[in-house]
């Protein structure tokens, strides 16, 4: 019986990435981190993998939080490096070429939370909650929930999620912008592995590209944001599936798309 910490299912383009810590919530710990790391990593080399979904095992979390049992014997200096290497894990998603997709099945709070943030879609579950509760621990959001909040839901809402740390319902994170979709938690699964589909059917280098837009817009100022998406439009030209798009769409039929 393996000892990993995340269960990995391939099927359709579909990568489905979850965390199995069942009996901690799915709580991050620097083992868990380095999985994902390492997950996420084989994801992006993987060139049968057009999408990936994150989630958390069984029916209460997505991810609690990180491990408080873990964090509580840390040093300064060891806080930081847990902070960095959290970092790092979710620079690497937020950064992935291809889409990755936290399906919110339940608690996604704290690092959990953080973690939902750096997918680029999210769609929870009507009973899930979300929340950055540290100050109740004594602690501040550390794998970047301060940042991604504010670039989500704006100044007002960060403050309110992080100094307060009440937990909200998925209703409310959908009107802040935290969320991209609330479903029924029976219509989870099937209404985000539909989407994850559509996505896997996409052309996946012009998926790329928007991915790449965005993130480097998200990072700099408009002139230089404008000047990278020509670029990378331009690029889109030399693939075959642009050809490929245009002509299926002049001759009235569906595009295969085959990465090229």
């Amino acid at each position: 019986m393996s000892d990993s910490p995340l269960l990995i299912q391939d099927a359709g383009g579909i990568r489905t990435i979850a965390i199995h810590r069942p009996d901690k919530l799915n709580a991050l710990n620097a083992a868990t981190l380095d999985a994902l790391d390492a997950a996420f990593a084989d994801a992006a080399s993987d060139a049968a993998v057009r999408v990936v979904v994150l989630t958390g095992s069984g029916p209460k979390a997505f991810v609690a939080g990180a491990d408080i049992a873990e964090m509580n014997t840390l040093t300064p200096v060891q806080g930081r490096d847990f902070s960095l290497r959290g970092t790092r894990m979710m620079r690497r998603v937020e950064r992935l070429p291809k889409p990755v997709i936290a399906m919110v099945n339940g608690f996604a709070l704290g690092g959990g939370l953080e973690l939902a943030m750096c997918c680029h879609l999210r769609i929870a579950a009507d009973s899930a909650k979300v929340g950055q509760p540290e100050i109740n621990l004594g602690l501040i959001p550390g794998f970047g929930g301060t940042q991604r909040l504010l670039r989500l839901c704006g100044r007002a809402a960060t403050l309110e999620l992080c100094l307060t740390g009440a937990p909200i319902g998925a209703e409310r994170a959908l009107q802040l912008g935290i969320v991209n979709r609330v479903v029924p938690a029976a219509d989870l699964e099937p209404e985000t592995m539909k989407l994850a589909a559509q996505l896997a059917a996409s052309a996946p280098l012009a998926l790329r590209g928007m991915l790449d837009c965005v993130n480097v817009g998200g990072e700099c100022g408009i002139e230089e944001g404008l000047e990278y998406e020509a670029a990378q439009f331009g690029l889109v030209f030399s693939t075959e599936d642009m050809r490929e798009g245009t002509s299926a769409f002049l001759g009235k039929r569906k595009p295969v798309f085959a990465g090229k």
